[in-house]
């Protein structure tokens, strides 16, 4: 089955603005629930997360204080694959990454370890961190250029 003409032109985007989109969009959601020990076990791992029905990936990694887009290729330390749906549902918390796991439409492939303190990570938190309301485009464009508007302030 060929897919949709709107999710083929997606395939075709350049992958490092949907990366540095995505990566802002952590920020936002994770990076203020994420502990010490973790963020020191996320130092510079690459990481990847494919739409599987997309054809899109996402590369990043924790740098520092914050998530960062990487540019596509070279070898990820864990790739997490899954559909839009089954990524979606996990975001609101409507599916088990387990049940996923063993039914296999969520794929792990790497460091497994490093795949178990993430799932692990995301379970800790409470409530969803990945709201869509507070991650919409537009609302998440506002957070950047506020946070923007800060740096800028605190240079000077």
């Amino acid at each position: 089955m060929n897919k949709p003409v709107p999710i083929r032109l997606l395939s075709l985007l350049p992958a490092l603005p949907g990366s540095w989109l995505f990566a802002q969009g952590l920020n936002t959601a994770l990076a203020r629930h994420l502990e010490p020990d973790t963020r020191n076990a996320l130092a510079s791992q690459r990481l990847r997360l494919t739409v599987a029905d997309l054809g899109l990936s996402f590369d990043f990694r924790w740098h520092g204080a914050r998530f960062e887009a990487l540019a596509p290729g070279g070898a990820a330390d864990l790739v997490i694959s899954a559909t839009l749906h089954d990524l979606a549902l996990l975001a609101a918390r409507k599916e088990d990454p387990d049940t996923l796991f063993f039914s296999r439409r969520l794929v792990m492939e790497g460091d497994t370890e490093l795949g178990l303190l993430i799932k692990n990570t995301l379970d800790a938190i409470d409530g969803t961190p990945f709201d869509p309301a507070r991650l919409h485009p537009a609302r998440l464009l506002d957070h950047l250029r506020r946070r923007a508007r800060t740096r800028t302030r605190t240079r000077a």
